[in-house]
């Protein structure tokens, strides 16, 4: 049934049995000056070219919408017969009438002028994400892990109690800094799975690791302040920073890890991946761990220390965190859900210091108040049951095979350097050149690989990231062979 709910500014058609139900965003409003046939008319026809009303959406009765609208039936009635006759509306009888089966012609809205444009400082670059394109043949794209891994009944089963538990009160806000249990959990969690030392007051939730270099770097960095990425590295980290304003110094990365007798003396901030270079793959070494906490410790500089997907480790004992090592609270540790889990969960935290936590908490609920209750509860429930170590391990051994399949593979090809690698959901191959022409081969073949330098500000170097969390591992052995095989033709 299609009924009315009465605006200051007209009336809409809703769908459902009541006023409270679902809303079309339909406005008839009735204030024009020619005439209320016409407006009637015009506001029916709209909605119908633009798709708002579907075909074989029912309208309310002549009687009743000229009742509700306060005008003659006559009216009402005059508007349907014009839709009909130009084929917008059909009449059923005893049935009443319905939009026809017209293909809708959206249009967008008029305006006389454009004036509004971004600020003359806005960096904007649009980023790829993995459900913005056709899933390929052989996909080995970076940062997507295998979703068949994960235990989805589990996790059901922890989302759907908490929100039963929450339908009892459910208008209450959620806490910027997170739901209490899973800072808690977060914590123990990390004390075990990482050796890291900390409290839940430490622990501020946020919307995936992405969400926390923004918060950082808006209590942290003014526009015109130098900051420092990984080059090759991160794209979105470093895209945040400059959308802000900050001046953004690339700093190579060698055998040893980010170089820093390269980073700048004005610094205010320096994000890296110690745990797992992103992209090449390689750990920071002690050394050079001990060299960055040293160089931020003798000036007012931040550390910021993404560990994005350090839980998958194929052998040997990671290295303590810059976090544990910190010992004059300059680090500030990143991590994410989204890789250990899946992107969809949409969590990740930030470990802040004493000094940043009110600001950052400040800041998380100016921007977006805070997450999702139910999820951040489910989610503590799957860290304490362990369900969360439990998967990781099984996920470990997956991707273990297929981390040691395509290494070995790419260590058969000529021409190609594979950097060697013991975690995460990628491994890099460097070569002397031709690496774009050999990825624009691999997609027009179905093949999906990441070219090195498009994690570059200013590539200098030439390679391939393959990741493995998204491939199906029965096709590994083909992918890698048509890899093998555009290789040599294009390199």
């Amino acid at each position: 049934m299609t009924v009315l709910d009465r605006r200051h500014t007209g009336w809409a058609i809703v769908r459902g049995d009541s006023a409270e139900n679902e809303l079309v965003d339909l406005i008839i409003g009735l204030d024009g000056t020619d005439g209320k046939t016409a407006a009637v008319y015009r506001a029916l026809r709209t909605a119908i070219v633009d798709g708002r009303l579907p075909s074989g959406e029912r309208l309310p009765a002549t009687r009743a919408l000229a009742a509700d609208l306060g005008v003659a039936r006559g009216s009402v009635a005059a508007a349907y017969e014009r839709l009909a006759a130009e084929g917008y509306l059909s009449s059923r009888v005893g049935a009443g009438t319905y939009v026809a089966a017209t293909p809708s012609v959206r249009s967008a809205r008029t305006v006389n002028a454009d004036p509004l444009r971004p600020r003359a400082d806005w960096v904007w670059e649009p980023l790829e994400t993995s459900g913005t394109v056709r899933k390929p043949r052989y996909d080995f794209r970076t940062g997507i892990p295998d979703a068949g891994l994960f235990p989805f009944e589990a996790w059901r089963r922890l989302v759907t109690a908490e929100l039963r538990l929450r339908a009892n009160n459910p208008g209450t806000y959620g806490e910027p800094a997170g739901h209490p249990a899973l800072r808690e959990a977060i914590a123990r969690y990390l004390g075990v799975s990482r050796g890291v030392r900390t409290t839940a007051a430490d622990v501020v939730v946020t919307n995936g690791a992405q969400h926390a270099f923004d918060l950082i770097a808006r209590v942290l960095v003014k526009p015109g302040d130098v900051v420092a990425v990984e080059e090759p590295g991160y794209p979105p980290a470093r895209r945040i920073l400059a959308a802000l304003g900050a001046r953004v110094t690339l700093v190579p990365v060698d055998d040893q890890g980010l170089v820093v007798a390269e980073l700048p003396a004005n610094c205010r901030l320096v994000h890296t991946t110690p745990s797992h270079q992103f992209p090449l793959g390689r750990a920071m070494s002690l050394s050079r761990r001990r060299e960055l906490l040293d160089w931020a410790r003798a000036r007012p500089a931040a550390i910021v220390e993404d560990d994005y997907d350090s839980e998958f480790r194929f052998s040997a004992r990671p290295l303590e965190p810059l976090h544990s090592l910190d010992t004059a609270g300059r680090v500030l540790y990143v991590g994410t859900f989204s890789k250990s889990m899946l992107p969809a969960v949409r969590t990740g935290f930030v470990l802040a210091t004493p000094g940043l936590r009110e600001a950052l908490i400040a800041a998380r609920q100016l921007g977006d108040g805070y997450g999702q209750p139910a999820v951040q509860a489910a989610l503590a429930r799957f860290l304490d049951e362990g369900l969360l170590a439990r998967h990781v391990k099984k996920a470990t051994k997956a991707y273990g095979e297929r981390h040691a399949r395509i290494t070995a593979a790419l260590r058969t090809m000529a021409g190609l350097e594979v950097v060697p690698s013991a975690a995460g959901l990628h491994v890099t191959a460097l070569t002397g050149a031709g690496s774009t022409a050999v990825v624009t081969a691999a997609a027009r073949a179905g093949l999906a690989v990441d070219d090195l330098a498009g994690y570059s500000g200013s590539p200098t170097r030439q390679g391939f990231v393959f990741g493995f969390g998204a491939t199906d591992p029965a096709s590994i052995d083909e992918g890698m062979a048509v890899f093998a095989g555009l290789l040599a033709r294009h390199v």
